[in-house]
């Protein structure tokens, strides 16, 4: 199985959804159709960073490995070998979580 290398351009960040528990609700288990998707992330890369007019390239402030909140509706969808990430910029990410 071939496994593809993928580097996001400029400020924008390839990242995992994380998968909460499985969702139960008085005693009724909720099917994945119906689950809202997770708002949480692993960031697997990010791209160089975001440049000015002069072309200054100012670094991003997340990197591979962090784990992060982003909004509902951020980010594109994508399948790369087989698993599905989300492409977004860093200014859609809402914050770093730290454990």
């Amino acid at each position: 199985m071939a496994t593809t290398s993928f580097t996001p351009l400029h400020d924008r960040i390839l990242v995992r959804r994380i998968e909460e528990g499985e969702s139960i609700r008085g005693g009724i288990i909720i099917p994945d159709s119906a689950k809202e998707k997770p708002q949480q992330g692993e960031v697997i890369s990010v791209g160089k960073g975001k440049s000015n007019d002069e072309g200054k390239v100012f670094p991003l402030d997340v990197k591979a490995g962090d784990h992060i909140l982003f909004g509902k509706y951020s980010g594109t969808e994508i399948k790369l070998d087989g698993e599905e990430y989300l492409i977004m910029r860093e200014e859609e990410v809402l914050g770093i979580l730290k454990k």
